[in-house]
């Protein structure tokens, strides 16, 4: 089988610190936090009282406006990505594209739109409850609408795979592509969580952040003060396409995509494993699909979620893989700027380390003040780190036991 090389041509994001390639990348380089206050719902009675929310994001500047009524807003935010990142691309979709897939990750889909939707069921019955319901909490509801809005006929495929969705989306997206089953790709993670039910079940299991008084410091990757993870809702989407295709339209390729795994603890639904042996080896089995050894990674983003189990046992994991090496790799977590999207937060630290390698720059790890027990690696400092970076490995795990690796390099 001819296996093509795989560019990322195109990025587009809607994020708690901007929107659009450009503005995320200012926002990661400045070391921006997007975590606010909950202003969405009352959060009186909730452990966790803040979020990363987008506050800016508009719809109508993307969908026609009857159109976007119809759509929920993990949807309506995958969209808004997919047009941003063709824009970047420099690449205008055809309307009727046999050969371009779309592989798009959500942890929860649209099951906030059920929230309100079970309360008017509940106090004036069926005839209240929207007709668009039932086509608008499924996960591929995010891919169909892709797909719908710009006339993609390639194959098409969302994954709920918690954490790791945007991650998965990804490398599933490349080998689909580097493998000749489509020619084009987009590829990434959508999340829109934020509200009354949905937050607060993750609140029942006391696993995110109750650094209330203090939003901004709340996410604090491998910090010795990290309590739990901060929930964040997001979207970015890559554009990806093959070699051949790129040198014939002379596009500017931002970063190559060359090695992806995925493992499962099968140990428990919330806590990883303790000795970080199916981590370790997602790692292993991404590298070698790159063709790569441990001593050739440079930089790792590291999922970084800000609780107090993953982040020790991530550490512990990256040193299994790499030995003596981990103590000159740099690691790198940017939950601490973006907060945690849940299925969209590997694809937004897929794009934010193609934009490193391209520019030769490792993002701040911010909130890092002291590293907390077992978090013993090189972190990335709080301001960006000038750094050429020939292998990056990006990790992204979730609970389940799910754990995603990416690899990625130059688009030389």
């Amino acid at each position: 089988m001819d296996r093509h090389r795989v560019f990322i041509t195109g990025i587009g994001a809607v994020t708690p610190i901007g929107s659009g390639r450009d503005a995320l990348w200012r926002a990661a380089l400045e070391g921006r936090r997007g975590v606010k206050r909950i202003d969405r719902f009352d959060t009186t009675g909730y452990r966790s009282q803040v979020a990363g929310q987008v506050d800016d994001f508009d719809p109508t500047n993307f969908i026609e406006r009857r159109a976007s009524q119809r759509i929920q807003r993990f949807s309506q935010m995958a969209i808004a990505s997919a047009q941003m990142a063709f824009d970047d691309a420099g690449l205008a979709p055809g309307g009727d594209e046999e050969e371009f897939g779309v592989w798009i990750g959500t942890a929860l889909g649209g099951i906030c739109m059920a929230e309100p939707q079970y309360e008017a069921f509940i106090m004036k019955g069926l005839k209240s409850v929207s007709p668009m319901l039932a086509l608008s909490v499924f996960g591929a509801a995010s891919c169909c609408n892709i797909a719908i809005h710009f006339g993609l006929h390639g194959p098409m495929e969302a994954n709920s795979n918690s954490c790791a969705a945007g991650a998965v989306a990804i490398g599933n997206a490349f080998r689909a592509v580097r493998d000749g089953i489509c020619r084009k790709a987009l590829a990434g993670g959508a999340e829109a969580p934020i509200a009354p039910l949905t937050f607060g079940a993750f609140d029942v299991i006391r696993s995110m952040s109750t650094r209330n008084a203090d939003p901004a410091s709340a996410s604090r990757p491998f910090d010795a003060g990290r309590d739990g993870f901060v929930m964040a809702e997001a979207a970015c989407v890559l554009l990806m396409e093959r070699e051949e295709d790129v040198v014939a339209r002379d596009a500017a390729p931002i970063a190559e995509i060359c090695g992806y795994a995925l493992t499962n603890d099968g140990s428990h639904m919330t806590a990883p494993r303790d000795d970080g042996r199916e981590a370790a080896r997602a790692m292993m089995l991404a590298m070698r699909e790159a063709g790569i050894e441990p001593s050739n990674i440079d930089h790792i983003n590291a999922h970084g979620s800000s609780t107090p189990l993953n982040d020790s046992t991530e550490s512990r994991a990256i040193r299994k893989v790499f030995g003596e090496h981990a103590d000159r790799v740099i690691v790198s977590g940017t939950k601490g700027m973006t907060g945690h999207a849940l299925g969209a937060t590997g694809s937004i630290e897929a794009a934010l380390v193609a934009l490193g390698i391209r520019d030769s720059v490792v993002v701040p790890t911010v909130n890092l003040e002291l590293p907390g027990e077992g978090c013993d690696l090189r972190y990335s400092p709080g301001e960006p780190m000038a750094m050429r970076q020939q292998y990056v490995l990006s990790n992204s795990f979730g609970f389940g036991g799910l754990n995603a690796s990416l690899v990625f390099k130059p688009a030389a």
